[in-house]
């Protein structure tokens, strides 16, 4: 298989144990670009009409054309199927363009803590089937998502139990598996820890995201919650240096309290820009490229 500049990170683990990534020292090396910022470019249903339109198989080399990165972190809104024959074509044009998948940031609408059993059944075999997909085109991870549910406030025990169960799949798949703190509801910094901790899996990690939390919560908690998740996270971060709140009010990260959580937790994974607030992407993204160049050197 050839696959030695694919998959920079190198799964080196057996499945009993634990993930055992080669990450990259260099800056430029540990940066990665998000597909969902780029939504209104990439063919599918968020495309905006009159834009120019991007094909997902195509967006490593169209990002490394612009930034001079190649690894990306795709959005699964954005695959436009998840068979087989696809997923290699995705393979083989990763391979082309000398670029890499450092993980799938996954969206799904069921619960894995609904009351409703068959509700939880489904969110399991939802993120089995992008561990599948991930283990197929070569990704090292993804980062599964954690719906609120319509019958049931966030419970620690049934969330638990369901991500145990795709954790322990993930492992026989050589895939991490990621969490991160998005949906205000059920994805809160502090919750998220909880879940990690108790299924104490070493294939379930923290995916701390610079601003999702800041958007919603006074800093204090925000910062605080960042940091406990950096304690957790191994393989993927994402950076952003602002984000607009529900009221349409944009929030600053302060990026040097941010990436010192980073240091201060030896934190040597992949940095995922992904630009989210009103604006051009590219110029958002290469000045997050820059700031991130400069506070990893």
């Amino acid at each position: 298989m050839a696959a030695a500049y694919l998959l920079p990170p190198s799964l080196l683990a057996d499945s009993k144990s634990k993930p055992h990534l080669s990450f990259p020292w260099q800056p430029r090396e540990r940066i990665a670009i998000a597909s969902y910022p780029f939504r209104e470019f990439i063919a599918g249903e968020s495309h905006k009409s009159g834009s120019p339109t991007i094909e997902l198989k195509d967006f490593a080399a169209h990002v490394m054309a612009k930034f001079n990165i190649n690894k990306i972190e795709p959005w699964t809104g954005h695959f436009p199927s998840t068979d087989a024959k696809y997923l290699e074509q995705f393979r083989a044009a990763i391979e082309k363009a000398h670029g890499a998948v450092v993980n799938i940031a996954v969206d799904g609408e069921h619960s894995p803590y609904a009351a409703d059993r068959a509700e939880r059944e489904r969110a399991v075999a939802f993120s089995k089937k992008w561990v599948d997909a991930a283990s197929v085109i070569g990704s090292p991870c993804i980062r599964t998502n954690i719906p609120p549910a319509k019958d049931s406030k966030p419970d620690l025990e049934r969330t638990a139990d369901s991500l145990a169960r795709v954790a322990e799949y993930a492992s026989t798949e050589n895939v991490g598996v990621n969490l991160e703190n998005d949906n205000p509801i059920s994805e809160e910094p502090f919750f998220l820890v909880k879940v990690i901790e108790k299924v104490g899996n070493p294939w379930l990690h923290a995916l701390p995201d610079f601003a999702n939390t800041l958007a919603r919560y006074d800093e204090k908690h925000a910062y605080d919650g960042i940091n406990a998740m950096f304690e957790h996270a191994y393989g993927i971060c994402h950076v952003k240096d602002s984000e607009a709140d529900e009221q349409g009010k944009v929030v600053h990260v302060d990026m040097a309290k941010t990436f010192g959580f980073m240091k201060q937790h030896g934190y040597k994974g992949y940095c995922s820009m992904e630009w989210d607030r009103p604006g051009d992407p590219y110029q958002g993204t290469a000045n997050l490229i820059e700031q991130t160049l400069h506070y990893l050197s």
